[in-house]
């Protein structure tokens, strides 16, 4: 494998990162609250998983060049959710514009960065700190076919913690041929068809209070949220040290919040980043009927009312 110097990130400006939680706190109300027992999921691993497994995976930085060019896991390859978006033509909220890449395009980029169907990919981001990136390209990959897809919790900070090495370059695996014959859109969802069947869906906006409540921060057409959304933020699903919730805490805290498991639920965000983190959770935590709407809130201001 050959070594590359990570570059800037060029493909977009801060408004295309419009879908995180970066610089905001998770609620503080439960100060007190304790570790509790570890997440468990078929897309979950933990720090020391990776560091025992290392040289069998493909590990992916998700959290794009500018912050792994401030340090990453020697060995890991940089990612960033916009390499595999519709970023490069028009501006958020357009018909297209932040939509998972068409089969033969996505199949290449993935291709040319090494990123082969037959083997582990594993994913790590910023957890709470973050922008949920690890769980968009995660969604992705499934939608696309790859079988054996993880995502580390507690994230970048954990696999530091764990002894892992770090680095300021990213490890260029050799390309490899990808093809994506179709994107599986059982966890998907697109605007039309949220429009047309909108009464059939439990709405879920997973992003801050600020949003929620229709301040504008990213470039949306207009702030405020999707009609009757239940608002579940992404920081709810962490502890105060950045490792998800156990099943059971996280479970009671979506049927808190009105949902089932034989709801039919959308979720969303800013750009659908976000939200797909949250669908593999809710996913994993046996809510199975769960599409990220792809597009999301940029896309939806853009051409439908919304609520403040």
């Amino acid at each position: 494998m050959k070594k590359t110097m990570i570059g800037l990130l060029a493909l977009v400006s801060l408004g295309l990162t419009g879908c995180g939680g970066g610089d905001e706190k998770a609620d503080t109300s439960k100060s007190a609250e304790k570790e509790t027992t570890a997440f468990t999921g078929e897309y979950i691993v933990d720090a020391e998983y990776v560091k025992k497994n290392l040289d069998d995976l493909i590990l992916i930085d998700a959290r794009g060049e500018e912050e792994a060019n401030k340090g990453t896991i020697k060995g890991s390859t940089v990612i960033g959710w916009q390499n595999l978006a519709s970023v490069e033509e028009g501006a958020s909220g357009d018909e297209k514009w932040g939509l998972v890449l068409e089969p033969a395009e996505l199949g290449k980029r993935l291709g040319e960065k090494g990123i082969a169907k037959d083997k582990e990919v594993v994913l790590f981001a910023g957890a709470q700190k973050g922008w949920g990136d690890d769980g968009r390209i995660a969604w992705e990959l499934l939608a696309a076919g790859y079988q054996d897809v993880k995502m580390v919790d507690g994230g970048f900070t954990d696999l530091k913690k764990s002894g892992l090495k770090t680095a300021y370059e990213s490890t260029e695996l050799d390309p490899v041929d990808v093809t994506i014959d179709s994107i599986d859109q059982k966890h998907m969802i697109r605007t039309d068809e949220l429009k047309k069947d909108y009464a059939d869906y439990k709405v879920v906006d997973v992003r801050e209070d600020k949003e929620y409540k229709g301040e504008v921060l990213y470039g949306e057409a207009k702030g405020g949220h999707l009609p009757d959304a239940i608002h579940l933020r992404f920081t709810e699903l962490f502890q105060k040290n950045g490792k998800l919730k156990s099943k059971e805490e996280l479970t009671k805290l979506f049927e808190d919040a009105g949902l089932s498991k034989k709801d039919q639920i959308v979720t969303y965000c800013t750009a659908g980043i976000r939200s797909a983190y949250m669908e593999l959770v809710m996913e994993m935590c046996g809510f199975k009927q769960v599409k990220n709407y792809d597009g999301s809130y940029y896309r939806w201001a853009k051409v439908e009312e919304v609520e403040k």
